[in-house]
């Protein structure tokens, strides 16, 4: 499947068996809202609600929404009426922001089948597709995951990265963000970024109506950060959520898909040990 697909493309699939669609809307704690509380108000008609935070490693609740084990991951898909050869595509109900985290959870865990709704829920409603309330009921899926560890980060590499330069950091929050001359929204952390790392704002990916832009204007991106074939990149953010946004522009690009670091600020940002630029 392509990584980013259509309204049109969905909605004409909608009644496909094998299809799955998934809302997998995170809010920001700043925002105050509910994310599964608007999903049963209104979703894609037979949509499933995919729960970022529940989709986590219960043993790093210091950090949000870390990983799971391929064990947990498993059991959680197949409560989610995902097997093997299901057809996923995730949407989210902002247009592109957390969507991504969805898709690059199920790529870690083995599962190849899985687009992204371009523009999201907005795109779906002002293409004039319909919406519902209810859910539709589904049976317990045989997911069995295939762990790609090679897609992570963790501290440790981030600090020998450090050391070697082997691999390239591309940070996906805010100018202002990246170089500290705003406040970190989660308290304790401190602001700046990794050393060495370049900053790409995610929403930069986006066009003004919340879609991914065509994959020439991301290529040239990308060659502006220092992103190239030549060299793995690492995408890291806040949370592990918008970094995810980078990983879906690079293979919509053409590049070589890149690792996530997983702990991304909200980790870096606040271990003492971990050196810092502003």
């Amino acid at each position: 499947m392509s990584p980013l697909v259509d309204p049109a493309f969905l909605v004409n699939r909608l009644n496909e068996p094998s299809l799955v669609v998934l809302d997998a809307t995170y809010r920001l704690p700043s925002e105050a809202r509910n994310a599964a509380a608007e999903f049963r108000a209104y979703h894609i008609p037979g949509a499933r609600f995919f729960d970022i935070d529940q989709f986590a490693d219960p043993a790093e609740a210091a950090l949000p929404h870390m990983a799971p084990s391929p064990a947990v991951a498993g059991r959680l898909l197949r409560d989610l009426g995902i097997n093997n050869d299901s057809q996923l595509v995730i949407y989210d109900q902002q247009g592109l922001f957390s969507a991504p985290r969805g898709w690059f959870l199920l790529r870690l865990f083995g599962h190849d089948q899985v687009s992204v709704l371009n523009g999201g829920l907005p795109g779906w409603i002002a293409a004039g597709l319909p919406v519902e309330s209810a859910e539709t009921p589904w049976t317990r899926g045989n997911f069995t995951p295939r762990y790609r560890p090679r897609l992570l980060r963790g501290f440790g590499d981030m600090l020998d990265n450090l050391a070697t330069g082997s691999e390239l950091v591309l940070d996906a929050r805010s100018a202002a963000r990246f170089h500290a001359q705003v406040p970190e929204p989660r308290p304790g952390l401190a602001g700046g970024h990794i050393p060495g790392s370049r900053n790409l704002p995610f929403a930069d990916l986006l066009t003004d109506g919340g879609a991914m832009k065509p994959a020439p204007a991301l290529r040239e991106l990308f060659a502006a950060a220092g992103a190239t074939s030549d060299r793995p990149v690492v995408t890291s953010c806040g949370s592990g959520v918008s970094a995810a946004v980078l990983a879906l522009g690079m293979v919509v690009a053409g590049l070589p898909p890149g690792a996530l670091y997983d702990g991304s600020w909200s980790e870096w940002g606040s271990r003492p040990e971990a050196p810092i630029e502003v």
